[in-house]
């Protein structure tokens, strides 16, 4: 018999008016995927609006720094000025930021966010393809899509027998025995030929070595290493924090002073690391204004049509004579207030035209030409009127970026009659 389906929805009491909802994002989330989670709240009907300003995301790093911005505190008397690098290591994601510490308790960003897939987890992993050539692929692929839970368990298994001890210490290590028939059992009826001979004869027991283990560690921690050099690269720093669950790792922790202790003073793991982003999640909640500025990681423009001049490529020029062109308002890189606006002047092509669009690109680049150059991507487009046509084309219209907390404003002014429109762009960004 089919179930019922039940849709729950929160009475309509307007309570998240005066609940601010926080939520912490990896560094390498997109304006699309943010969007996608403002959707999923609206839908939910936690905010009452799609742009509802009781809605705010930070980035996880950011969190970290917040929490982190106590902590320094204790490494240095006079701690205005001093830079410091967090690294949040999780169990998916590594994200990193580098943050210097201002008057008034308020911190500034020196270097763009950066992160990647290497988290705790893949070390896991790493394991999972040790697994495999042990037991066979097909073997791990019959574990994982009929014993599921069993499965997690042997990772739960490892990381407790095998992942959270290593220390890296050759002199401390001691053989480890994982064995199969204790810690999954089920899996001995999916093993086949060479494979099951042999694991038979060693009783199920999997001999792992000191080598071995580190080789399962060695991949994940060398594309953590990288990473904060190339935050380091970007800007020097006093102090480095490593923070979230991965950062526990008594051998992360051993490599990353290893190959940084004579590049930064101070390297660390504060108090509790695991619940540095929700601690400081919770400061950015109750004191927005701690968070003075940050860097753009995009270059921010807007679609315009001026007239095809020479010099220009023949092949772009249009039938009415003009060029598509990428007109900037905003270059990766730029150190941005809080707030801090982005401004053009932009003006009808057509004396007769009743609606002007505004199509806002984004490119990784540092500069870019035109819309349509690889890399290049749509964040939002919307349409203003533009009425009083027997002004010809002397209507101007101030159109405005202007960067928030997390996301962008765009506001759009007809200087001829006042009226302003403005949206917020999350949505389109891949």
């Amino acid at each position: 018999m089919a179930k019922d389906t039940i849709n729950v929805r929160w009475p309509n009491i307007n309570f998240m008016e005066n609940v601010q909802l926080i939520l912490t994002v990896p560094a390498e989330f997109t304006d699309k995927a943010k969007g996608i989670m403002r959707e999923c709240a609206f839908n939910a009907n936690l905010i009452n609006t799609l742009q509802s300003s009781h809605l705010r995301f930070t980035t996880e790093p950011e969190a970290a720094a917040l929490y982190c911005m106590k902590v320094l505190k204790e490494y240095f008397d006079n701690s205005v000025g001093t830079s410091f690098l967090i690294c949040d290591c999780g169990g998916g994601t590594v994200d990193l930021t580098t943050r210097t510490l201002l008057e008034g308790n308020k911190l500034g960003e020196i270097t763009e966010r950066t992160g990647g897939f290497c988290g705790g987890s893949y070390v896991d992993q790493e394991f999972v393809k040790y697994l495999r050539r042990k037991v066979g692929s097909i073997a791990v692929d019959n574990l994982k899509e009929k014993h599921y839970g069993q499965y997690q368990y042997m990772i739960q298994q490892f990381c407790k027998l095998v992942k959270l001890p290593f220390t890296g210490d050759r002199n401390a290590f001691r053989l480890i025995e994982f064995d199969l028939g204790e810690n999954c059992p089920v899996i001995k009826q999916y093993v086949q030929g060479k494979d099951k001979s042999l694991l038979e004869e060693e009783e199920w027991i999997l001999e792992l070595d000191f080598e071995t283990v580190k080789s399962m560690f060695d991949p994940v921690i060398g594309k953590i290493i990288r990473l904060i050099r190339n935050q380091l690269n970007s800007g020097n720093c006093q102090a480095l924090f490593l923070v979230g669950g991965f950062s526990e790792s008594k051998y992360l922790q051993s490599r990353v002073k290893e190959e940084f202790d004579s590049q930064v003073g101070t390297i660390a793991v504060p108090r509790q690391p695991i619940t540095a982003i929700v601690r400081g999640a919770v400061d950015y909640g109750l004191k927005f204004s701690t968070i003075k500025d940050r860097v753009l990681t995009y270059t921010y423009g807007v679609l315009t049509s001026p007239k095809w001049t020479e010099g220009d490529p023949p092949e772009r020029k249009r039938s009415d004579g003009r060029i598509d062109k990428f007109l900037e308002m905003a270059k990766r890189g730029t150190r941005v207030n809080v707030d801090q606006k982005f401004s053009q002047s932009l003006v009808p092509i057509k004396e007769d035209q009743t609606r002007l669009s505004m199509d806002t690109y984004v490119t990784r680049e540092y500069s870019a030409t035109f819309c349509d150059e690889p890399g290049m991507k749509l964040l939002g487009a919307f349409t203003i009127d533009l009425p009083d046509t027997h002004l010809g084309l002397n209507r101007p219209v101030r159109y405005t970026l202007s960067f928030g907390q997390m996301e962008i404003e765009c506001i759009a002014r007809n200087e001829t009659n006042g009226n302003v429109y403005n949206t917020t762009f999350t949505l389109d960004l891949d």
